[in-house]
Order: structure tokens, then C-alpha cells, then sequence
């Protein structure tokens, strides 16, 4: 995947393209990053980028011109079929879903505000669609950017050690995660779970399926409402439920 970040701070970009999951990406050479900054294509002897409002109001707008130069330097950088992707407040928000679809495409151009935002002829120019983290306010879209490409090159295959990783991840199946444990067995007086210590993978694959559909149930009730339970589903969530009624917790219980 060839990605390029429009920036008017390129170098935030450099120590996220050197570590974690992104670092082994590039470094095997499965996505190739580039930014492009808006300020190279001004074209004034300052370099600026941004003006007042028309109509007033605070703070300073981007302007037309340099953005969209940087953004026509930047799909020369990127495959054909690589679409170019506003950061703003008002984009559809940015999910798993959305991940996925992204990480299908050849290539991608992000393109990061600041200040008030974008001169509004900029976005019915230049932008194939606009994404939001959620609703909050970011200084930049450089934040959003770099969550975005995060998400989605995880997805792509050799990009994590395991592939199967990406494939329980919390969202991936609709669902949040099942709780984790690792050693010790005991610490604090808090036991792991005994049916993860018997070795029947079926119990299980049961007891984390069970989990996940009663962390989700319990704490983002919404992402159920669009997930089409089957039989199963809905007997472990009923166990689940009931499991959590005063005087039933069993599954991680203190130690005394």
C-alpha cells in the first residue's frame, strides 16, 4: 500500500513511521509513506497557507491554492484507485468497517487540517470522502491521520506477526474482545478463570464467545443492536446475564 499524508507538520509523521507495527510495516516494505507539506507550494515569499475567514469569525481558514497543489503532488505518489481522504469533524466516523474497506485499496491520500479548517472549495475540489475520529475536537488532523493508517495496516496481510491478532480484535466480529490472562495464575488474590487453565478448547472457544457478547451487551449495548444473534449467541448472553446476577459471579472471582 502506498500511503501520503498531506501535512502542514511532516515531521510528526517521521518517529510514527519508525516504530511499532507501522516501523515493521515499512521496514518490509508492505506500505510506503510519504508526506507532502501544503507550505512547499504557497505561493508567496512566506509561505503562507491560511487567511481570515470571509464573513469573520475567529481563528484562520486554510487556503484553496497550496492545498491543492500538495494534494496533486501527492496522487502522483499513489496508485490509481487511491482516494483522497479529509480528516474533518464532520466525516463519517472512522470504525473497523471502514478499516477494512481502506485496507483493500492500493493506495490512500490523507489530508490533515488545522487552525479553523478548510476553505470549503478545497473539499468540493479535491476530496473523495472525509473521516472523523468521533465527536471531539483535535488540534490537527495529523492525530487522526496517523490513527487511520494504524488501523488499517494491520490489517494487511505480514503486517502483524500473528494474523490471526487482527482477526479477534475488539470490532472485528461486530464484537468488543473477550478478556485476556497471562501469567501469573494468581496475583492479588485474582485467580485466572479455571476453564482457560483446563485445555478444552471447545469450553474454551464457548467461555471467550460468551465474554465478548456480555462486555459488549454490558458496555457498548448499541454495537448488539446491529449484530444478528443466533441461537448460540443469544443462550450464551442469557448465561452471561445471569451469571452476573448478586450471588452467581464465578468467573473471576477473588481469592481469599
Amino acid at each position: 500500500m502506498d500511503i501520503a499524508v498531506v501535512s502542514l507538520f511532516p515531521e510528526m509523521l517521521v518517529p510514527f513511521a519508525e516504530f511499532g507495527v507501522v516501523g515493521r510495516a515499512v521496514q518490509r516494505k508492505l506500505v510506503r509513506m510519504e508526506t507532502v507539506d501544503p507550505r512547499r507550494y504557497a505561493t508567496d515569499v512566506h509561505g503562507t497557507v491560511d487567511d481570515r475567514p470571509y464573513g469573520g469569525g475567529p481563528g484562520m481558514l486554510l487556503r484553496v491554492e497550496p492545498y491543492a497543489t500538495a494534494i496533486a503532488a501527492a496522487r502522483t505518489r499513489v496508485p490509481d484507485g487511491s482516494p483522497v481522504i479529509f480528516l474533518t469533524p464532520q466525516g463519517q466516523v472512522f470504525d473497523q468497517a471502514v478499516a477494512r474497506r481502506l485496507a483493500a485499496l492500493p493506495g490512500m491520500i490523507l489530508v490533515a487540517g488545522r487552525y479553523e479548517g478548510f476553505d470549503e472549495r478545497l473539499i468540493e475540489m479535491a476530496c473523495d470522502e472525509e473521516l472523523s475520529l468521533g465527536d471531539f475536537v483535535l488540534s490537527g488532523g495529523e492525530v487522526a491521520a496517523m490513527a487511520v493508517i494504524d488501523a488499517t495496516l494491520r490489517l494487511l496481510p505480514g503486517v502483524l506477526g500473528d494474523e490471526q491478532s487482527a482477526v479477534e480484535d475488539s470490532f472485528s466480529t461486530g464484537l468488543l474482545d473477550h478478556p485476556h490472562y497471562t501469567r501469573p495464575e494468581v496475583i492479588h488474590g485474582r485467580a485466572v478463570p479455571d476453564v482457560l487453565l483446563a485445555g478444552d478448547h471447545e469450553a474454551i472457544r464457548r467461555w471467550r464467545r460468551k465474554q465478548a457478547l456480555g462486555r459488549t451487551s454490558l458496555r457498548r449495548p448499541e454495537l448488539l443492536r446491529g449484530e444478528n444473534l443466533g441461537s448460540e449467541d443469544r443462550r450464551l448472553l442469557d448465561e452471561f446475564l445471569e451469571e452476573r446476577q448478586p450471588g452467581n459471579e464465578d468467573d473471576n472471582r477473588p481469592l481469599h
